[in-house]
């Protein structure tokens, strides 16, 4: 194994830490905080002209006050289907129609409610850690397995190691730093 085939390693690992912190983050979006937030939305899928298809494909979702969350639909036939999903989601309140538009008043949250959302934070930072690891630990077997097959010295194997560990540890602080953020969101009234 050359130099170059170890430093794509390293590249494809990085790749694949790289989509692994993204896909952490973007869960994050679908966590409710006190204020509301438009990705709380993405995962709605409305029955539209016989077959499903998300919310954000059939309706603009704005953000008008902190609490509130408005949904206009571009179809006024849309708009019966899109009010009864979003009746079936747990919000605190039940939307209400107004014209061509539907508004989700989110109430504040309890201070129980926030500790447990910081609960469900932490135990998605801690699931995102062991994925990162499973990545480095995936990277490492290629290279000693390359290094059982003399195509790599034990030199460059511990080498390879430490960079390995460095991006490792670099994405893991990224997470960590991310679960700070969301904590402190959380717990601010």
């Amino acid at each position: 194994m050359a130099e170059s085939s170890m430093a794509d390693i390293i590249s494809e690992t990085e790749m694949e830490m790289l989509d692994k912190v993204d896909k952490f983050k973007r869960e994050l979006t679908s966590l409710r905080t006190g204020r509301a937030n438009p990705q709380l939305l993405d995962g709605v899928t409305v029955e539209y002209y016989g077959s499903r298809v998300p919310l954000k494909q059939v309706a603009a979702v704005s953000v008008p006050e902190p609490r509130t969350l408005e949904v206009r639909a571009w179809d006024a036939g849309a708009l019966d289907a899109i009010e009864s999903e979003l009746k079936k989601m747990d919000f605190g309140s039940s939307p209400s129609r107004n014209g061509g538009v539907i508004r989700i008043n989110l109430p504040p949250m309890t201070e129980d409610q926030r500790k447990k959302m910081v609960k469900i934070v932490h135990s998605m930072g801690e699931d995102a850690r062991v994925n990162l690891r499973n990545s480095r630990r995936d990277g490492l077997e290629k290279v000693k397995k390359a290094q059982k097959a003399g195509e790599v010295t034990e030199d460059d194997r511990e080498r390879f190691e430490t960079d390995m560990q460095k991006l490792t540890d670099t994405y893991i602080k990224s997470v960590d730093d991310t679960v700070a953020i969301k904590e402190k969101d959380l717990l601010t009234v």
